[in-house]
């Protein structure tokens, strides 16, 4: 039972559709897995073993009655606990959620039942998706399963460790800085932000709302393609959902090539702060990528360089409105409500015990730039780099088909390290945050290991808004090249738990 874990989506899928395996004995066998391992890892906040169960029992009898399965029917995946489960509790890792249980399912996790995805459970998290290494979670950190004394990213930690850890075969996550794309860099593992609004939020607890996209999370670029496939397209209930055909994401992962592509080298992701081995494994993905075809572009990108600053002006800003509701009369957690007090007191003694420190901290900084006197100054500054950024990629992909660069300047560092220090925190998401700004598609893939301490090293690749297929065709190349180089997938050298 233990190598059902090790199989692709894709292989999973086509052995269920056959009856070479049954749903059930696919979802039992990561259930023992969790079982076995998660006690170390703790990637999941919610194990739903009945639930799961259920779900791969309804694909077995559909099989049985000769009915057509989806292309991910009897796969497991492990939901962050930031999607909506209509009566499995939905925490989005802080305790003013502790114990709440939806009355709905978001449209991704319906999209996935519709598709007979077995949901396994919910992922750990940073609370309310604001950090980037799952220390942040009021449920205390994940470990990074090459390494369980290194943070698995951020905020997403719990769908990447899931993955780097056979726990599940796919995952789902949310990017608004980099939340995807970070912990897939430091895990060994493909994540993908897609285009803004390719994926419905309607479901999705929201964070910054003109930044936050949810995205698939896998071992391999065809299984994140396939996963992508399923959760993408319209949805009328999210009024920033884009109303067109999906692209041919599959059939990009499934033909990947980079013959004939220009290739953009962005210039503004390279230098001071930037880890060695990093920029080793990136600088010999580049020459790979000319080997297979490609031609490479210096790209400059000048107004990158303020993008760290302005995310942390705009996603605050947004998160402090958006926080606004937690205001303990409508649902979560309810403190000091004992008669006494008026409803005013009860709101700030529930903030102030559910809310953890940099929830706070981006509460107080967002509301603080909204405020009479300085929006201006800060957050419409902002929003003019922005406007900025957006350009700088629009001139960019006039020269070139897609760009690409380190995932991370560094490896993934050590729980705890940068606790105190939130600036060294945000840095993690230095060369993420641009492609969330402008909304443009981007992925990160294992690149190789760091050589100074055998760790995992990603490579960024980003796209035009809605040329989501660039990215898997890209990815799948570099991804078969890799592969055949190492002899073997990269997770294959992670240390067995």
């Amino acid at each position: 039972m233990a190598d059902l874990t090790r199989l692709t989506a894709a292989e999973i899928a086509v052995k269920v559709a056959s009856g070479e395996l049954t749903a059930v004995e696919v979802t039992e066998a990561h259930l023992a897995r969790i079982e076995a391992v998660d006690e170390k890892v703790h990637a999941f906040l919610h194990v739903d073993r009945e639930g799961a169960l259920a779900q791969a029992r309804a694909v077995d009898e559909k099989r049985e009655r000769g009915e057509e399965l989806g292309p991910l029917a009897g796969v497991p995946l492990a939901l962050k606990d930031i999607f909506t489960t209509q009566g499995i509790p939905t925490t989005v890792g802080s305790k003013i959620l502790e114990g709440w249980l939806p009355p709905y399912d978001a449209t991704v996790t319906k999209r996935l039942r519709d598709a007979g995805v077995v949901v396994l459970g919910k992922t750990n998290m940073d609370e309310f998706a604001m950090g980037s290494s799952t220390e942040n979670s009021a449920f205390g950190p994940t470990g990074n399963p090459w390494d369980l004394t290194r943070i698995p990213g951020g905020s997403g930690g719990g769908s990447s460790a899931s993955l780097a850890s056979f726990q599940a075969p796919l995952a789902i996550g949310t990017d608004t800085g980099g939340s995807i794309r970070q912990p897939a860099a430091v895990t060994g593992t493909v994540g993908v932000k897609p285009t803004y609004g390719a994926v419905s939020r309607y479901g999705m607890v929201a964070f910054s709302s003109s930044l936050d996209q949810g995205g698939p999370c896998a071992r391999t670029v065809l299984d994140a393609a396939l996963l992508h496939e399923v959760i993408a397209g319209h949805d009328p209930m999210d009024s920033t959902s884009i109303d067109a055909p999906v692209p041919p994401v599959v059939e990009a992962a499934r033909n990947g090539s980079v013959q004939g592509m220009r290739i953009g080298v962005v210039k503004e992701f390279a230098g001071e702060g930037y880890q060695a081995g990093v920029m080793q494994r990136f600088n010999e993905s580049v020459e790979l990528l000319r080997e297979l075809g490609a031609e490479i572009v210096e790209i400059s990108c000048p107004s990158f360089d303020k993008a760290l600053a302005a995310y942390y002006l705009i996603a605050p800003s947004e998160c402090s409105s958006n926080l606004a509701r937690f205001d303990a009369m409508r649902y979560g957690l309810r403190a000091g409500d004992d008669g006494s007090r008026s409803a005013e007191e009860v709101t700030a003694l529930t903030r102030a015990e559910g809310f953890g420190a940099e929830v706070k901290r981006r509460i107080m900084l967002g509301t603080y730039a909204l405020s009479s006197g300085y929006y201006d100054a800060y957050y419409g500054s902002a929003q003019k780099v922005r406007t900025l950024i957006t350009r700088d990629f629009e001139k960019a992909f006039e020269q070139v088909d897609v760009l690409i660069s380190p995932t991370t300047p560094t490896t993934a560092f050590p729980i705890g390290e940068r606790a105190d220090d939130p600036m060294a925190m945000y840095l993690a998401d230095l060369c993420t945050i641009p492609a969330n700004l402008a909304g443009n598609a981007a992925m990160s893939l294992p690149c190789g290991l760091a050589p100074e301490d055998g760790l995992p090293v990603g490579l960024q690749i980003i796209a035009p808004a809605m040329a989501d297929d660039r990215l898997y065709k890209v990815g799948a190349a570099v991804e078969a090249a890799l592969t055949a180089t190492w002899g073997h997938p990269l997770l294959e050298e992670a240390p067995s738990l």
